[in-house]
């Protein structure tokens, strides 16, 4: 590479740096008194995921959940959807009623407050929301109408994400909270410490997990051996540290290219079972455990 190019690429690996710290002190910004407000640090992680994710998803901040047997989440602080292909189910000002099959991802912002149960509530009220198995969906294809779900996505679940402070001591791993990624804001490092889930061993085990949210694997998947060779971690990206030889992390860039691998995984949004919900409003949906789960 010439030097002109590595000019550039290093001047790109600075700015992520820096923007990284300027995230971090951002989010302890002290208000007048010492109050910190919560919201504020929403706020600022959403700033944060609308500078990486993109243009076709919509960051929202305080909406629900909502699945087609009626069944509805606790109160989302991010939610990351598709809105230009599926519909809001209900909106007015600044309540939002968000289908589970538009939701790539969702996030629980947390200042102060990390207590394992109430997390682990949360999450729990995400995982129980569920796609239909029916999927009465129709869409038109090149050469045909499709109804139901495509065999590489026969029930969608959001990508669970913790974004929190590094005050709180004993923070629970993100399998063991039912989360798939903890992003940590460290005060005096100015740097953000991100931890996925170990338990998804590489790129096909998030692809199952995320698309296979029913839990039956669809057989002869192409691509699955290719993605088996590779995990997240051949997504970090690294700058020379201040000593010259170290490498140094550069997190919020290499979150960039791993987040958004996962959203091409999910390939969100899922054909909309637009009937699935009428019924279910009408009162005529199967009842809940008629659907597989």
């Amino acid at each position: 590479m010439d030097t002109d190019q590595s000019k550039v690429i290093a001047q790109i690996k600075e700015n992520y740096a820096s923007l990284e710290k300027g995230i971090v002190n951002q989010l302890y910004f002290e208000a007048e008194h010492g109050a910190t407000i919560g919201h504020y640090r929403e706020k600022i992680w959403a700033e944060m995921f609308k500078r990486i994710v993109p243009k076709k998803f919509v960051v929202e901040q305080s909406v629900f959940l909502i699945d087609s047997r009626g069944k509805v989440s606790n109160e989302v602080d991010l939610a990351i959807f598709d809105e230009l292909y599926t519909p809001y189910i209900f909106r007015y000002y600044d309540l939002k009623f968000i289908p589970l099959e538009a939701v790539a991802v969702v996030v629980e912002c947390k200042s102060t407050s990390l207590n394992k149960e109430n997390l682990e509530s949360w999450a729990e009220s995400i995982s129980e929301l569920k796609t239909s198995s029916a999927q009465k969906s129709f869409a038109r294809t090149i050469r045909a109408i499709t109804s139901g779900p495509a065999d590489t996505q026969p029930a969608t679940r959001p990508l669970r994400v913790l974004c929190c402070l590094n005050e709180q001591k004993g923070l629970p791993t993100a399998a063991d909270t039912k989360f798939d990624v903890v992003v940590r804001a460290l005060k005096e490092e100015r740097k953000l410490d991100i931890k996925w889930d170990e338990k998804k061993k590489n790129l096909y085990d998030w692809y199952l997990c995320l698309n296979q949210a029913n839990g039956r694997e669809r057989e002869g998947i192409k691509g699955a051996e290719e993605a088996e060779a590779h995990d997240l971690d051949e997504y970090i990206i690294y700058r020379t540290g201040n000593n010259g030889s170290d490498k140094e992390e550069l997190s919020l860039m290499s979150f960039n290219f791993q987040l958004n691998q996962i959203l091409m995984l999910i390939n969100n949004p899922m054909l909309f079972p637009h009937l699935d919900y009428v019924e279910m409003f009408n009162g005529s949906r199967r009842k809940e455990g008629s659907d597989s789960e």
